[in-house]
């Protein structure tokens, strides 16, 4: 089929009735719920993925994305309103975003995070139809040599990316590594890392590992703070109309951030979060009065919530494509995918592609649904969040404990949560980002089984990585990349392109 055709097919299942349905009740409680303090986009998803169990695998797909798209805006809110994240790449919006609302333009800030979400959620949704079948047909010219080596850049790249300290990234990764192999393997059926414990030879599984160490540990983290840093927005909102003479202003650096992010969206482990703080210094540069930046510059709002976007969007194309998640919230995706019976990778555009099609017509769908839904409800938000932060952890504990028994039935599930939510509390002690020990542990036993497949293909010789062009090409850039990070004066870069202070 042609591009046309492959639209028209999305289109007519995006906007069946039930899937419209479901779109919209992904929209409305994934922002309800990301609007609320110490929540984002991951621990929305992980508590309100057993609703998506029952549903039909493409409703389900479209709902979650939904829930998505809506934490991600619910998390812009929190950081315009109250300055605090919902997720990393919204510390960029809450710079100028927050100094807006302080100065009586809270309106005007959050439209024009609404507006450049939109705009960037349309280009990278063409994006994401254009070049995602490309790359489809390539994988499936991969084999476990490529594969092998394609998760292996993934993994450096997610260290390279991540925010912080590289040794820190490394041991996050390691970590994750290590939790991934805890269980029986399937290989040779020893078990690993489970000291005896019958429960543990099942493996840990990812939902309830996600659940405490984004989840129950944000709400660890966020009661060790004082009362006064937890305090709610009392201000106006303001006009929520921009003029056009703000429309203006907003469109180039929402379109350059698009750009940016579209690209760096694709990158596995940070980069969408690289593309806001990237957006950002750059909006600072092209500005013809760059002290306005931290003082409530239109700029710096448009550009990074733009970039934002079009980088969440744009990281579908390697799990879709390709089958390997670049960041959390993907991985969760795959996950979701793997309930329902579906192995993300190349195979799903051939034998699937009314779900492929349908799920990326529903991204504009979904992000249309967000600029007509929350503009009016933004009074609703604000009375959210003035419910005490004492009332909510309480629910929201809740809401993580049914979640993780939904999914297998075992009480043995909230155990390791409540591990891995004061595990999520030490990392965030200790500034580490948990997103690549998540990675780790999705990606490390992939690895695992495409190193053992290219060995076995290969009668134990290694230098099959070599001699097959793809991998070998793929192993060349890790390496390079390895030995990039390594000089003085790039980590240098590195470290001030992803600090706030840099920006």
């Amino acid at each position: 089929m042609g591009f046309l055709d492959n639209i028209a097919l999305g289109l007519g299942e995006a906007i069946t009735t039930t899937n419209l349905l479901y779109c919209f009740l992904g929209c409305l409680m994934g922002t309800l719920i990301g609007v609320l303090p110490g929540l984002g986009p991951a621990a929305t998803i992980i508590m309100l993925m057993p609703l998506t169990f029952a549903l039909d695998p493409t409703t389900s797909l479209i709902m979650l994305a939904g829930i998505y798209y809506g934490a991600q805006y619910g998390g812009s809110t929190t950081a315009i309103l109250v300055n605090i994240p919902g997720e990393a790449s919204s510390t960029v919006t809450a710079i100028d975003g927050y100094q807006m609302a302080r100065k009586g333009q809270a309106g005007l800030a959050l439209s024009t995070a609404a507006i450049s979400s939109f705009i960037a959620g349309t280009i990278a949704t063409l994006v994401i139809a254009v070049f995602a079948p490309v790359l489809a047909g390539v994988a499936l010219r991969f084999g476990p040599t490529e594969y092998f080596a394609l998760m292996v850049l993934g993994l450096v790249c997610s260290v390279v990316l991540a925010s912080g300290s590289l040794v820190k990234a490394l041991a996050m990764v390691t970590l994750g590594l290590t939790a991934g192999v805890v269980g029986i393997d399937v290989t040779s059926g020893v078990e690993r890392f489970t000291f005896g414990f019958q429960p543990l030879s099942n493996g840990l599984d990812m939902v309830p590992v996600a659940m405490g160490v984004f989840g129950l540990g944000e709400i660890i983290s966020n009661l060790s703070r004082p009362a006064e840093q937890r305090t709610t927005y009392a201000g106006r909102i303001g006009n929520m109309l921009p003029s056009r003479k703000e429309l203006r202003r907003m469109l180039p650096p929402a379109l350059r951030g698009t750009t940016l992010g579209s690209v760096l969206g694709v990158l596995p482990g940070g980069g969408a979060l690289l593309a806001s703080f990237a957006t950002y210094a750059m909006e600072k540069r092209l500005a013809r009065d760059p002290k306005s930046f931290g003082k409530g510059a239109l700029e710096g709002v448009a550009g990074p919530e733009a970039a934002n976007n079009a980088g969440a969007q744009t990281s579908f194309i390697p799990m879709l494509t390709l089958g390997i998640p670049s960041t959390v919230i993907m991985a969760l995706m795959a996950g979701a995918m793997m309930i329902q019976g579906i192995q993300p990778g190349p195979s799903v555009i051939r034998e699937q592609p009314d779900l492929f099609w349908g799920l990326i017509a529903s991204m504009w769908v979904g992000n249309l649904m967000l600029v007509i839904l929350n503009l009016p409800l933004v009074g609703v938000w604000v009375k959210l969040l003035t419910i005490p932060y004492r009332i909510l952890f309480p629910a929201i504990l809740i809401f993580c404990a049914i979640g993780v028994i939904a999914i297998n039935g075992r009480p043995f599930d909230i155990y390791i949560m409540v591990v891995f939510g004061l595990v999520g509390a030490l990392f965030r002690r200790l500034d580490c980002e948990p997103a690549p020990f998540i990675l780790g542990m999705v990606i490390g036993p992939l690895v695992e089984e495409y190193l053992r497949r290219a060995m076995l293909l290969s009668r134990g010789d290694p230098m099959i990585f070599l001699t097959r062009p793809i991998s070998a090409v793929l192993l060349a850039l890790t390496v390079g990349l390895i030995l990039m990070i390594a000089l003085p004066s790039l980590r240098k870069r590195r470290d001030e392109a992803l600090q706030e202070d840099g920006v």
